[in-house]
């Protein structure tokens, strides 16, 4: 994890640093921005939508608003997988909705140096690099840095729900 105390004083003024959540799924880490995160949810029951797409698991009543619950595993083409103890649902602001993300695990807030995030590799999907920003390094951890909103808004369905 980066840590502000490795850098001296008058580096840390002239560095640009963001934070992350950081969180896994399968053995992959990923992050996003801590800005659009309103909170984290212990996994508790949702709601199904019929002939919603797969990766929408449902809907769940968040303190009198209905918000949409996207299974991230899906989202991104991964196998899933059971829920269990550790299973949570980060609830993040995309533009002008609130959206449930089905994460395996969260891991913790990772403050990045700029120069530290690689522009994602070229990939052969013009969806696939659209939905990643880039890959940040800390110490021997690659994160993958999603763009939550093209990730979302590339589903339909989920506008439809929210």
């Amino acid at each position: 994890m980066f840590d502000k105390a490795d850098v001296s004083p008058n580096e840390n003024s002239s560095l640009s640093t963001q934070q992350f959540l950081t969180f896994s799924l399968s053995d992959q880490e990923f992050g996003i921005e801590i800005l659009r995160v309103q909170e984290i949810k212990n996994y508790s029951r949702v709601t199904p939508i019929p002939n919603s797409p797969p990766n929408v698991k449902g809907v769940m009543n968040l303190r009198g608003t209905v918000i949409p619950i996207v299974d991230l595993r899906n989202t991104l083409g991964m196998p899933s997988a059971d829920y269990d103890k550790f299973t949570v649902i980060i609830v993040v602001n995309i533009e002008s909705r609130i959206v449930g993300l089905v994460v395996d695990a969260v891991s913790d807030v990772m403050d990045v140096n700029q120069s530290d995030i690689e522009v994602p590799p070229t990939l052969t999907s013009e969806a696939g690099s659209s939905v990643v920003n880039g890959i940040a390094k800390s110490a021997d951890r690659l994160i993958t840095i999603l763009n939550i909103s093209n990730l979302i808004s590339v589903e339909p369905a989920v506008a439809a729900v929210a």
